[in-house]
């Protein structure tokens, strides 16, 4: 059921809060740093209402231009799950014989094929680059749209040593409480149980 349009207009209203809290750590030196987090990586989750999807995308594309054109005082690296997953199939050269396979063997033997050829490790590698610069801020979008395939925790569990010298941003879909995370979770909808991390914070 659609979330009724006074709760998506308080999802909006608390976006563009959210917007404004993510623009001023965009612009802080510290953040941008990694300062004052008593050792810990800097990795954020910032929670939206899954029913405001498009505008999160709308949000980060704008933020990408304005990054580039040097309004913000950073260099925001976006990486889509989605589009990491596609290049995955492509380099190991089953793109074509995935809707054969998924017609043959059914959805679920589909999915635990693309767990051994996409696993965890192959998604931390194709995020991985480098040398990072500072300012840098890699931003992971796409986290809805490889579920079940792949697991936001498990994938922070395995990048979080690669990304230490440098910040790095969940646009999550659901919400997060500093212990376990929610995926889809929205106005009147409770979600998925997405595992625990208690590495990350919350950025809002």
């Amino acid at each position: 059921m659609a979330p009724a349009a006074s709760a998506l207009d308080q999802a909006r209203s608390e976006l563009a809060q959210r917007e404004a809290v993510l623009r001023s750590r965009l612009a802080d030196p510290d953040f941008l740093a990694n300062r004052g987090l008593g050792n810990e990586v800097g990795i954020y989750l910032f929670c939206y209402d899954p029913a405001l999807e498009l505008e999160v995308r709308d949000l980060v594309g704008r933020l990408s231009r304005e990054s580039e054109a040097g309004v913000l005082p950073c260099r925001l690296v976006e990486r889509n799950l989605y589009d990491l997953l596609l290049g995955i199939c492509d380099e190991r050269r089953v793109s074509d014989a995935i809707p054969r396979m998924e017609a043959k063997r059914g959805t679920a033997a589909l999915l635990d094929q693309l767990r051994k050829t996409a696993s965890t490790d192959a998604f931390a590698k194709a995020l991985d680059y480098g040398p990072h610069e500072p300012g840098d801020v890699l931003l992971i979008t796409g986290v809805g749209e490889v579920y079940p395939l792949l697991r936001t925790h498990a994938l922070l569990d395995n990048i979080q040593h690669l990304f230490a010298d440098i910040p790095l941003v969940v646009a999550y879909p659901g919400c997060y409480d500093g212990a376990s995370m929610r995926l889809f979770a929205g106005a009147g909808n409770r979600g998925l149980e997405d595992g625990n991390y208690y590495r990350a914070f919350s950025l809002v």
